[in-house]
């Protein structure tokens, strides 16, 4: 059921983008600097694209930016939760090193039932 809802909800964001795109077709200039700086630093860059590409655009580099922002974030929990992964295994290859030398010369039938039992 809830994929149909997705394939809905992405189905209505299709459309949606689409005639965004269609009803914003118009030439657009962008700028890297207003006017008035551009003059006094010498050089401006533009670039001439449509108004859609504009739009999508920034909601993709916010995509991104806010991305990379939040791995950077959680940054020192990923390293936290490896570290103790690491401990954990370590932890249990200790626990069967012990337990191998707990039931060192014990027939190994008995070993697993105390192994079991335990």
């Amino acid at each position: 059921m809830m994929r149909y809802i997705r394939y809905a909800f992405l189905g209505a964001l299709g459309i949606v983008l689409v005639s965004v795109s269609l009803a914003n077709r118009e030439l657009v200039t962008l700028q890297l600097m207003p006017d008035d700086l551009a003059h006094l630093l010498g050089f401006n860059l533009s670039i001439t694209m449509p108004l859609f590409l504009v739009v999508l655009g920034g909601i993709v580099v916010g995509l991104i930016v806010g991305f990379i922002w939040e791995w950077m974030r959680e940054y020192k929990h990923r390293k936290k939760a490896d570290l103790r992964q690491r401990e954990v295994r370590k932890l249990e290859r200790e626990v069967k090193t012990l337990k191998r030398k707990q039931h060192e010369g014990k027939d190994e039938v008995l070993a697993i039932l105390d192994e079991k039992s335990a």
